[in-house]
């Protein structure tokens, strides 16, 4: 009688889980779409989940329309099928808006906090066997509901969209100083910083210095580009409308250096004072080259 072998069993795919942060216009949510997009184009399974209260993350994945939020549906019928929440959008992405109170009233949070109970309740990112799940999360404030994919550890790479603006780099040092707060306890890790409309040498030089103190790394440089206004105007993301553009390819080396990223670490963020300094001198440095003091600098204006 033959020996019968045993096929081993199939091992499971792991699921891919990440947060992009960045402060309200930044461009966060243009980069998240556009690398949602790009990884479907790469052949995976994604899934984008708007965690923004104006539950607009997801609309430039189609054609400009929104979707019904979850704390809407579950205002609306009291119980929520995991079902009604989840739409399709370019090229099979499916789309969830978290969603958020009405104005002025209650916490911006909850609508996260909520969203992400009821998704792993009815074991969706599983039955949908998804290889990436991307967050799109405001990061002016790390509190509550917003803290919930570091905090938790429900993702398990964070990168944050900051430009070479000082109010976006306060926003992402203090993004910064949640994700070490929580490091100890199982929180997500950083993967690094996404530099957006970085289009001249002063400004890649000042994300480079910040992520070089906060020992981190700029883990893609995106310029500003008409392109990226042209396609959201027409309700599309640029991979979408224009395939063929130098910005698309651009989302599509981003999308790649996602997937190849394993590893993440705590970064070490500026306190006030060292933070306030070193903005300070950045200006000094930039004032002194456009009066023709600082040749050196001058050149990367």
């Amino acid at each position: 009688m033959p020996k019968v072998v045993k096929a081993a069993p199939k091992k499971a795919k792991a699921l891919k889980q990440i947060a992009i942060y960045g402060k309200g216009g930044i461009g966060k949510s243009t980069t998240t779409s556009n690398l949602s997009a790009a990884l479907v184009d790469l052949g995976y399974k994604v899934m984008q989940f708007g965690c923004d209260p104006k539950a607009d993350s997801t609309n430039t994945l189609r054609d400009g329309s929104y979707i019904p939020t979850i704390l809407e549906l579950l205002k609306e019928k009291g119980k929520v099928s995991a079902k009604d929440a989840i739409h399709e959008g370019y090229r099979g992405v499916y789309c969830v808006e978290a969603g958020g109170p009405s104005p002025g009233v209650g916490c911006a949070g909850r609508g996260i906090i909520t969203a992400v109970q009821l998704l792993k309740q009815q074991r969706v990112f599983e039955d949908l066997d998804l290889d990436y799940v991307i967050y799109d999360v405001l990061g002016d404030v790390v509190c509550g509901g917003f803290a919930v994919p570091i905090r938790e550890g429900i993702a398990q790479h964070v990168f944050t969209v900051t430009s070479s603006d000082f109010m976006a780099i306060y926003a992402a040092n203090n993004l910064f100083k949640g994700i070490q707060k929580y490091s100890n306890s199982g929180g997500a890790l950083l993967g690094g910083v996404i530099a957006n409309s970085v289009s001249s040498g002063y400004q890649k030089s000042i994300v480079d210095d910040f992520v070089a103190r906060a020992k981190t790394q700029v883990i893609q440089y995106v310029p500003r580009s008409i392109t990226v206004t042209q396609s959201e105007l027409a309700g599309k993301t640029t991979i979408e409308a224009n395939p063929d553009s130098e910005q698309a390819a651009v989302y599509r080396a981003l999308a790649k250096r996602i997937e190849a990223h394993e590893k993440s670490a705590t970064p070490s963020p500026l306190d006030p004072q060292e933070l306030r300094a070193w903005a300070t001198s950045w200006s000094d440095q930039i004032l002194a080259a456009r009066q023709g003091e600082a040749r050196s600098a001058g050149a990367l204006i």
